[in-house]
């Protein structure tokens, strides 16, 4: 199992915003996610970047069978042959300033073997020895791995042009299987928004998630979990499957960018002090049955567990954070995703909507009803997406054209499911809405939450359209994007090197910046979250009532863990992660609770 080279991770951002990062990045050592589900975006980057580098181009159209596993299979081989030969041209080039191979050891960070080594090199006096340093450097060097990123929700049925349903030719599945097929390797798969079993099937399917050897694997298995349960779960029936998870990603419920799953009030530090504290437990567990499923299906068995990594995710942002996360709760690696969407050397993102991220402040990151999903998505408000929106509905013609279809879910008045930020299905919601008789201020919220759908296929794809000059989809061209609230932090465009001196303490991209410690955060997120859902159900029940207050207690035991932790770990916090910070959160949860209680009454009377 190769170590990794960086300390830290770029996540998948949207469609667009990494769809091409590992161009950017991959030379330098740095990982980084692309999301491959949306194959008209994957289409149009196999366009650009054939003509880019000079090979010719030959579209894969929708008239071939199984197109869409063919265009993400041939993205990934063009990705795996561009960042290999831009390896192999910065690891040739000479140790001077200014060079690329300069860059990329001067990014390392500061306890790396590699970098010491380095630094040996540039002082030594002999040419001999330096001849002998450098040639070693080289050929420890390694370019960071490709991941792919499949959001296992969105997984719609397609049909033939003759109507009928395609065995496995769902879009999760087509995407699966393209990665699969493709050439590369050290590379991973990632699975988020929770367990499809349906994907999770279809992996026995393909030997290139089988390893290759203890701890070598082509392609890997990772996961991204909200807490440890949902590891043990997902860990266990792959590991019936004779299928290894590589990694778990473990990411915030509420302090990310896009969809945010909220956990029942469990905070980060409990959680990650639970993966510290059974992480043994969890590997041995999936071991006991990995071995045993390995063995039924004839393949080789192994004397020890393959490695797993736990890597956490969201809302990091200081030097001290990334260090508390590894040191503390044993994390081999952090992701940092919205930080890098004000980095053009790692992203991609127009620069319209880049502006638009450097005036955000607290109140423009919002945890949104936007999402077609029905899923919480945190949302910047005051893009060409939001204004456009806000414009149709001002114009009484509400909801978006429905031109990519990967969020159809809806089947409330059609037989075929639509996509709840479309025209139609908004405009036949509404017409209802409007004949049930609710109490006014229910009938604005409902008809808010209508109105905020927005389409994500288009708006997270489109910074494309703007930055490179290729359309995507014709006459649409807004641009929306999904920070984590991190970014009201961050104010300055920045160099691939300077982001990194940030992440390795070499430089202060925050200087004079009032930010809270991520935990902090995250406790204010959610307080703030379980105070709306409260205050927005009308007539709760008992049922939902007793969930309110599990997470009102989970809140507080969470504010308890914080309180309680050794003097030695509080060190590594902020200065901003007080005793008056989290006192407070417990007052207002407490609150909260009261609040529940009275309505328990009420129900009991009545």
């Amino acid at each position: 199992m190769q170590t990794a080279i960086h300390h830290f991770h770029i996540p998948v951002m949207g469609l667009a915003f990494t769809i091409d990062s590992p161009i950017k990045v991959a030379r330098f050592g740095i990982t980084s996610a692309v999301s491959i589900i949306e194959d008209n975006l994957v289409e149009t980057m196999r366009k650009y970047y054939y003509q880019q580098y000079d090979e010719p181009y030959s579209p894969i159209t929708p008239d071939e069978e199984d197109y869409r596993a063919k265009r993400i299979t041939d993205y990934l081989n063009l990705l795996s042959r561009i960042v290999k030969n831009q390896f192999e041209k910065l690891k040739s080039s000479a140790f001077e300033a200014g060079s690329e191979i300069v860059k990329y050891f001067d990014m390392l960070p500061e306890d790396s073997n590699l970098k010491a080594i380095y630094r040996e090199m540039m002082r030594s006096m002999s040419e001999r020895e330096k001849h002998t340093l450098e040639h070693f450097l080289k050929e420890e060097m390694k370019p960071g791995a490709i991941e792919v990123n499949i959001m296992t929700k969105l997984d719609k049925n397609n049909y033939s042009k003759s109507g009928e349903l395609i065995e496995d030719g769902s879009d999760a599945l087509t995407a699966l299987k393209g990665y699969a097929e493709s050439e590369l390797k050290d590379s991973a798969v990632i699975f988020s928004a929770g367990m499809n079993p349906r994907l999770f099937n279809y992996l026995e399917k393909f030997e290139a998630f089988d390893p290759k050897g203890w701890g070598q694997f082509d392609k890997k298995i990772i996961i991204k979990v909200s807490d440890f349960r949902s590891a043990l779960i997902q860990g266990k029936y792959l590991a019936k499957k004779g299928i290894w998870v590589s990694e778990f990603r473990v990411e915030s419920g509420l302090n990310c960018g896009g969809h945010a799953f909220a956990t029942e009030g469990l905070l980060m530090g409990p959680i990650l002090d639970e993966f510290k504290n059974r992480r043994e437990e969890l590997i041995n567990s999936l071991f006991e049955i990995y071995n045993p499923a390995m063995e039924a299906l004839g393949k080789p068995t192994y004397e020890r567990p393959h490695p797993i990594k736990f890597t956490v995710q969201g809302g990091i942002g200081t030097h001290q954070e990334d260090v508390f996360l590894r040191e503390y709760y044993n994390i081999d690696s952090t992701g940092w995703g919205t930080p890098f969407l004000l980095c053009p050397e790692a992203t991609t993102v127009d620069e319209a909507t880049l502006t638009r991220l450097t005036e955000a402040g607290e109140k423009d990151v919002v945890l949104s009803t936007n999402s077609p999903l029905g899923v919480r998505f945190n949302y910047l408000k005051g893009t060409s997406s939001d204004l456009e929106k806000r414009e149709r509905i001002k114009r009484g013609f509400p909801g978006s054209p429905c031109t990519e279809k990967y969020l159809v879910s809806n089947t409330e008045f059609t037989n075929e499911p639509i996509c709840t930020a479309s025209r139609r299905y908004q405009k036949m919601k509404i017409e209802q809405l409007q004949t049930l008789d609710l109490p006014k201020e229910q009938l604005q919220d409902q008809l808010d939450e209508v109105l905020s759908k927005e389409c994500l296929c288009i708006g997270l794809s489109n910074s494309v359209t703007h930055q490179y000059k290729i359309p995507f989809v014709k006459k649409l061209e807004s641009v929306t994007i999904c920070p984590g609230p991190n970014i009201a932090y961050f104010s300055k465009l920045t160099t691939l090197q300077e982001m990194t001196d940030h992440i390795y303490d070499r430089a202060d991209l925050l200087e004079n910046t009032e930010r809270p410690h991520m935990f902090v955060k995250e406790l204010r997120l959610y307080v703030n979250y379980i105070r709306e859902q409260v205050d927005k159900t009308y007539s709760p029940d008992n049922k939902t009532l007793r969930s309110y207050t599990n997470f009102c207690e989970n809140l507080l035991a969470g504010i308890s863990y914080y309180l309680d932790l050794p003097l030695a770990s509080k060190q590594c916090f902020s200065d901003n992660l007080t005793v008056e910070h989290l006192e407070s959160a417990k007052t207002e949860v407490q609150n909260i609770q009261d609040h529940i209680h009275k309505l328990s009454s009420a129900n009991q009377e009545a």
